[in-house]
């Protein structure tokens, strides 16, 4: 219970070819030696940063589904990252406003070894690259639990807005915990020309939510020439760097230790002086 591995799949992805991603990504999940008990992969893992759901969007019954399941069974840990999904309703399979929308989502799924999943749809479309007219946002946080530790799962953008990451003093105080949740993972496909903002802000989110946080980015040039240089990264609660990969592909597993979590929170409990807030459209409680 006091300690967690998470092992982070650092890789170039074949442009809009599932079928080869796939395979590639079986590979190297299949040569992790060390053990393990979550594999997070980069966002969009089957397809790279495409802005044609009409073409790779899948339904939930699809084959990257049926594959994350097959992984996550053959291999007995937890498997992360986003891809472009389709869904008869609108978030999660919720109706809103009376109405059943048929929309795309970037979604991350968390698949559990037995099957079970939960997922997140992207709540920042980045609209600098067109995505927020052609994927819907979601309006939900997911927080997973794996042997005690709670999980927060985001997708890229995201990164870039605290509020939808902060620990909630209101939770908080109704549940009697000391904090909302103890790790945040970042799935990406983060350009290298913004790597600063990258690497800053996953430390910030680290230092301000007294966690740790996971960010796992691509490498290589994607189909519309854009280089990403990973820089995929662990940081532990007091903003420390555990790891982090420049340029090259690498497969990286950490054991994360929940006593320093606890260590860091009660020598230094800035948590409990945190400004009060409410997340609008949040439907997390």
């Amino acid at each position: 219970m006091s300690t967690l591995r998470i092992s982070t799949i650092q890789t170039a992805l074949h442009w809009e070819d599932k079928a080869a991603n796939l395979r590639m990504l079986e590979e190297k999940i299949r040569g992790i030696k060390e053990k393990t008990e979550i594999v997070v992969l980069p966002e969009m893992f089957n397809t790279g940063f495409s802005m044609q759901p009409e073409k790779f969007a899948e339904p939930m019954e699809g084959e990257t589904l049926a594959w994350m399941k097959r992984m996550a069974a053959e291999r007995k840990v937890v498997l992360t990252g986003s891809f472009a999904a389709k869904d008869q309703a609108a978030q999660s399979g919720q109706i809103l406003s009376g109405q059943i929308l048929s929309s795309a989502f970037n979604r991350l799924v968390w698949m559990l070894p037995n099957g079970q999943f939960g997922v997140y749809d992207k709540r920042h479309l980045f609209a600098f690259a067109g995505e927020d007219q052609h994927y819907t946002a979601g309006n939900k946080r997911l927080i997973a639990s794996v042997k005690g530790w709670k999980i927060n799962l985001q997708v890229c953008y995201d990164l870039r807005f605290p509020v939808w990451a902060r620990q909630s003093p209101a939770l908080l105080k109704e549940n009697g915990q000391e904090a909302e949740y103890d790790v945040l993972i970042y799935v990406a496909n983060w350009p290298e020309r913004r790597s600063h903002a990258w690497k800053t802000l996953l430390q910030a989110r680290a230092i301000e939510n007294q966690c740790y946080v996971v960010g796992v980015n691509r490498v290589g040039n994607d189909g519309n020439g854009i280089y990403h240089s990973g820089d995929s990264m662990v940081v532990d609660p007091s903003g420390e760097v555990l790891y982090t990969k420049k340029d090259e592909e690498d497969v990286h597993t950490v054991t994360l230790d929940k006593t320093h979590l606890e260590t860091v929170r009660q020598k230094l409990p800035f948590l409990k002086d945190a400004d009060g807030f409410m997340l609008l459209n949040d439907t997390d409680e």
